[in-house]
């Protein structure tokens, strides 16, 4: 089995840079700057490059590394990588697509309970106010809602997507999925006894969702235009809330405060941004916005399990290479 050079660039879980260490690879953690990353490849010949979302692995990049073996993307989407021009280029590109679905889909949820009950803008006034002001916030904060017998809309129904529905159904919640290349998906959910029940989702059109949805979730690929912006909020119900948890640039976020602003949409939670990683501060400030810093997938557990997907594409390229 030939022994790697491998770059984790935005980082990797410890059990599997200390596995792959086992196996007589070099593994290098440090974060090399995208301007310096084509002369620390080449000079420190790796094999194999493992990249989050920060890290931009375009055209000039994989031009300036010929010596790549491989891309390995340790999370779902594959926009910030030239994927059909590195495979031209013979480098093998892969994802960890199952990894991060369960983390990501409970962001959202955490996301969307935090939100229905003001938990967001609650612990902004706390700490400020609530030693002199507590029966004034107890009232402002006490007109939430409960999930039960909503509905949440799911834009983009992979494995996300599906991992989402089985919360909300958990919780007793209607799903409508939206995904143009899905009919139809069977949902399986897992109890803690080992009992099991199984579910069908008939997909319908974008309209159906926007129109009929309490709540709307994002679980898209980076797109060139908004998937939600002026018009789509116009078909959703007064007082929808909508969570973005998926890629930046997917929801309209200038349209978005002008409809919190109006009182259209009970609030937006943001996990992603089009400007990131500095989102103007405008928006940060919003009253009405649920924020995390694109901590979707980043959980110690889909960290171990990303990392035990890499190891083992890793450990079948250098079996390939001997």
């Amino acid at each position: 089995m030939k022994k790697l050079n491998i770059l984790a660039n935005d980082g990797l879980a410890e059990k599997a840079v200390v596995n792959l260490k086992k196996e007589g690879h070099q593994v290098f953690t440090e974060h090399i700057e995208q301007e310096k990353l084509a002369d620390f490849i080449n000079e420190n010949k790796i094999d194999v490059l493992v990249v989050r979302s920060a890290t931009q692995v375009r055209k000039d990049l994989i031009d300036k590394t010929p010596g790549l073996k491989m891309i390995i993307r340790a999370g779902v989407g594959l926009d910030n990588i030239d994927v059909e021009y590195a495979r031209s280029k013979g480098i093998q590109v892969e994802n960890t697509p199952g990894a991060s679905s369960r983390a990501v889909a409970e962001l959202v949820m955490a996301h969307l309970l935090g939100g229905i009950r003001f938990l967001y803008d609650s612990n902004r006034e706390m700490p400020l106010r609530g030693d002199k002001d507590f029966k004034e916030l107890k009232k402002k904060y006490s007109a939430g809602h409960e999930v039960k017998g909503k509905t949440l809309g799911i834009l983009g129904f992979g494995r996300i997507g599906r991992e989402l529905a089985k919360m909300a159904i958990g919780l007793e919640m209607k799903v409508l999925a939206y995904d143009p290349f899905i009919d139809e998906a069977e949902l399986e959910i897992h109890f803690f006894d080992g009992q099991k029940v199984k579910f069908k989702i008939q997909t319908v059109s974008k309209e159906e969702v926007l129109k009929n949805s309490d709540f709307i979730s994002l679980h898209v690929p980076a797109q060139k235009e908004p998937v939600i912006g002026t018009e789509e909020i116009k078909k959703m119900k007064d007082g929808a809330a909508i969570i973005n948890a998926a890629r930046g640039g997917v929801l309209d976020e200038p349209a978005i405060v002008k409809a919190l602003d109006e009182g259209k949409l009970l609030f937006v939670a943001l996990d992603v941004f089009e400007s990131e990683p500095t989102p103007p501060v405008k928006l940060l400030m919003h009253p009405k916005l649920s924020l995390s810093p694109h901590i979707g997938a980043s959980t110690v557990e889909a960290q171990e399990r990303i990392g035990d997907e890499i190891t083992h594409k890793i450990q079948q390229l250098a079996g390939k290479a001997h």
